[in-house]
């Protein structure tokens, strides 16, 4: 009896084990949900085969660089892979042009298995890149987290549809906090103008690769990079007048503004607070050389408080600008004020230039403690228009009567003479 009751009391203690073992093994699977993703997708087109990567091909070079990164890959970092041209070698291009899939699954690494999967590639087929892209997207996935693609390729696009940058500007307006890094093995003028278009349309990086060292490295500190973001961006969309505007709090917004447009947007302020906005607007595609941005806070009745603006003429990636507003505390009146802000641009293109989606645009928005006696502009009320007026009206009277007497006294002395 004894005996039996040791047995059981045995067999209960197995089974308690092999439960407790099992439960953190199932937890230790791999990184949370919400954790960051990231998936490389290589370029194993016939051009990898080139030697001109210290002595050694550009494929075995990523290959090696690959290696490095996998065994370097942050817990917390779920990692996939994706190829790009590594199995159709043959002439037809809509074949071609589809032939794109993802090597190893994005999740937690397992070093020997994706080590083996990358082993077996050789430089096959042609090169397409934007539909690669959007493989890369749905790999991804949407089930939280941060999402970034890091593109390997030594040359352009050898498809052209779809365009890799339209592919990254409609990747981009989806508001799926994804952004695309590209790495270049080849360094001619047109691969570094689209790999840099797709890069800046996701608010990625470009980079110039040369050596085996700077592959790993760059690689390396991209995904390192993906374990630790920034603040993500809350996507919104302005409206085009006040009264609609979505009401926006303190933080950092995304938007689409189209060329020449103008978005609202509402903000409470409560006395005591002063409102600090500021407002970035993308220049993702071939713009004409004038342009300016204009970000205006105004009264829900539509007068002026205070407004900032920028502008420019030659390429460039972002034009900026930024406002304050205060508003003084007093004790009889607690109740918060709806001030409107509006985003306007003048970028504009030529008609080749495809209009859709709109510019990428990013809001900064802060509510911090007003000074205790408001001294700017803003607050004074400089920035509205009727005392300005009013300023401009008394300087003008004050001139003219000054220029009358002075041409008075000047006809009485020529009559004396």
């Amino acid at each position: 009896m004894i005996i039996t009751k040791r047995l059981a009391a045995g067999v209960c203690a197995l089974l308690a084990a092999l439960a407790g073992g099992i439960v953190p093994a199932s937890a230790a699977d791999g990184p949370p949900k919400n954790s960051p993703k990231v998936e490389l997708v290589l370029d194993v087109s016939g051009s990898m085969r080139a030697r001109d990567v210290d002595g050694e091909s550009r494929m075995a070079a990523a290959q090696q660089a690959f290696n490095e990164v996998i065994d370097a890959v942050p817990d917390g970092v779920r990692l996939g892979i994706r190829t790009l041209g590594a199995d159709y070698a043959g002439d037809d291009k809509e074949t071609g042009c589809r032939d794109s899939k993802q090597l190893y699954r994005v999740g937690k690494v397992d070093r020997t298995e994706a080590k083996a999967a990358v082993a077996t590639l050789r430089p096959t087929g042609w090169t397409p890149i934007g539909y690669a892209l959007r493989g890369a997207d749905q790999d991804l996935g949407t089930d939280g987290g941060t999402r970034r693609i890091v593109l390997i390729t030594d040359g352009e696009d050898s498809c052209g549809m779809p365009d890799p940058c339209d592919v990254a500007r409609e990747l981009a307006a989806k508001s799926t906090h994804l952004t695309v890094d590209t790495l270049g093995l080849a360094h001619d003028d047109k691969t570094r103008e689209q790999l840099s278009c797709i890069a800046e349309a996701t608010g990625g990086t470009y980079t110039s690769v040369q050596h085996k060292d700077e592959l790993s490295g760059r690689i390396k500190q991209l995904v390192r990079r993906a374990e630790k973001p920034v603040e993500t961006p809350k996507p919104t969309e302005g409206a085009s007048e006040c009264s609609k505007a979505p009401e926006l709090g303190a933080g950092i917004w995304t938007d689409r503004e189209k060329f020449s447009e103008h978005r609202w947007y509402r903000v409470k302020v409560k006395p005591g607070q002063e409102l600090r906005a500021a407002v970035s607007v993308g220049a993702d595609r071939a713009v004409d050389r004038d342009y300016g941005v204009l970000l205006r806070a105004v009264t829900e009745g539509g007068q002026e408080l205070v407004r900032g603006s920028d502008a420019g003429s030659g390429r460039t990636d972002v034009m900026s600008s930024g406002l304050r507003y205060p508003i003084g505390e007093k004790k009889d009146d607690k109740n918060p004020r709806t001030v409107c802000l509006e985003v306007s641009n003048s970028f504009s293109a030529p008609p080749s230039v495809k209009r859709e989606p709109g510019l990428p645009v990013e809001l900064a928005v802060d509510l911090v403690k007003s000074p205790d006696n408001p001294s700017d502009l803003a607050a004074f009320g400089l920035g509205r228009g009727w005392v300005l007026l009013a300023v401009l009206g008394v300087t003008g009277l004050l001139a003219g009567l000054l220029w009358g007497w002075l041409a008075r006294w000047r006809v009485a002395v020529w009559r004396e003479n």
